[in-house]
């Protein structure tokens, strides 16, 4: 019998305190975490991505920060700027809120494509370059953006190059009638995130995320991966298919997917899961696909469902 790793149930057991009723959900968000990726949060109010966000933090003793992305935030919000000293007549750098551990990025689609455009060298490549100077950004770093995707007035859609750094997108949705009942109790008396403790360190995630890399993905497996992100790149309905990284961040996700359940070696199996949550958000319909009403997911099952699985 496969047995899950102690400090990756500690992790979910901890959150699941929070957040109700979304096992599958939260289980998606820590394969994201192993894999050193980035998770965009898009639902509507209320459902506790914020919550979210600072039980992961507070559950690994992280240092969060938080931005409220609004039209006039600048990318020197984000990223930081450098003071001038009049008495000594020198500049200083002053960080700004990205050097952290987790970061939250509310509302990501209410900022400007410029000041949204700050982000991009931060999470794909953990550091910021300012007035000439690349810094390097605290490991772990992770980006937990949210997105309301109903409200559209003062937002801006995400440019491609910005999704295509996510490493997965979620749902939280509504919690199930028991769960919302269960919720009510919970906060009766006091938030549960004000007595959440912390199960793990920065050092153990690091550890964590080493093991999760070292899972073993046969040839085959690998070459199912690639084969499904070409066809997202020949699918007639597609203008825009999954770029490499991508390949990259589904092939990383199958590891950490198999790390978290225990087995020392992916499959087939763990790919289908993540090509969805993976994939999707990265693929862009043709305007005939869209007016049909298609989607990139539906897209996305018929490719899964059409491309060879390796035995």
């Amino acid at each position: 019998m496969m047995q899950r790793n102690p400090a990756c149930v500690r992790i979910l057991e901890n959150l699941e305190r929070v957040i109700y009723g979304k096992s599958d959900t939260l289980g998606l968000l820590l394969v994201a975490l192993l894999a050193e990726g980035h998770l965009l949060l898009e639902d509507v109010p209320g459902v506790g991505k914020t919550t979210l966000a600072r039980a992961l933090a507070r559950s690994l003793e992280l240092e969060f920060k938080r931005i409220q992305f609004t039209p006039d935030l600048m990318p020197a919000d984000i990223v930081g700027s450098s003071l001038l000293r009049p008495a000594e007549g020198t500049f200083t750098f002053q960080p700004g809120p990205v050097f952290t551990h987790v970061l939250l990025a509310d509302e990501i689609n209410r900022a400007s494509p410029r000041t949204q455009s700050a982000l991009l060298e931060a999470m794909s490549e953990r550091q910021v370059t300012t007035d000439g100077v690349t810094r390097p950004l605290a490991r772990p770093f992770f980006v937990l953006a949210t997105q309301n995707p109903i409200e559209a007035h003062g937002t801006y859609p995400l440019p491609e190059a910005q999704l295509d750094r996510f490493f997965m997108r979620l749902r939280l949705g509504y919690p199930a009638e028991a769960q919302e009942l269960d919720m009510l109790y919970g906060q009766q008396t006091q938030h549960p995130l004000e007595s959440l403790t912390p199960v793990a360190s920065a050092d153990a995630l690091r550890d964590l995320q080493a093991a999760a890399r070292a899972v073993t993905v046969e040839r085959s497996v690998a070459r199912y991966v690639v084969r499904l992100a070409q066809a997202t790149r020949e699918h007639p309905d597609l203008a825009l298919g999954a770029s490499p990284r991508g390949t990259l961040a589904l092939f990383h996700g199958a590891q950490a997917l198999a790390f978290l359940a225990g087995r020392t070696y992916s499959t087939p199996d763990d790919v289908q899961r993540l090509a969805e949550p993976v994939l999707a958000h990265r693929l862009e319909l043709r305007p005939q696909a869209r007016y049909a009403g298609r989607t990139p997911a539906q897209v996305l099952d018929e490719i899964v469902g059409r491309v060879p699985v390796p035995t």
